[in-house]
């Protein structure tokens, strides 16, 4: 599977889901980070872990995807699941395949 280029890379492809989503990102940064991939504010600041840029693509995607949508819908409840669903089809793989870090 595909990996990432660089932080660049990645950044751009945050860029392209925030535009998707209709998400205003103010911050983005990519550090290291201990005990989550991922984590955002609701003043529009979003932090990934670093070590995603290690993992396959489908793996980051979904990891951005996830946290975007965070910015609409706070918790994992049936919304949030459906609007996944949408986007990326079957994300419970991607999910599995990022506890595995894969």
């Amino acid at each position: 599977m595909a990996r990432w280029k660089n932080p660049d890379d990645f950044k751009r492809r945050v860029k392209h889901w925030a535009d998707e989503l209709d998400i205003k990102v103010r911050r983005l940064a990519l550090r290291p980070m201990k005990n989550k991939w991922a984590s955002c504010s609701t003043n529009g600041h979003l932090n990934f872990n670093a070590e995603l840029l290690s993992l396959d693509r489908d793996v980051g995607e979904y990891v951005i995807v996830h946290e975007l949508l965070h910015f609409l819908v706070p918790h994992h409840g049936k919304l949030w699941k459906s609007l996944m669903r949408a986007h990326l089809g079957d994300y419970e793989r991607l999910d599995v395949k990022l506890k595995a870090r894969v």
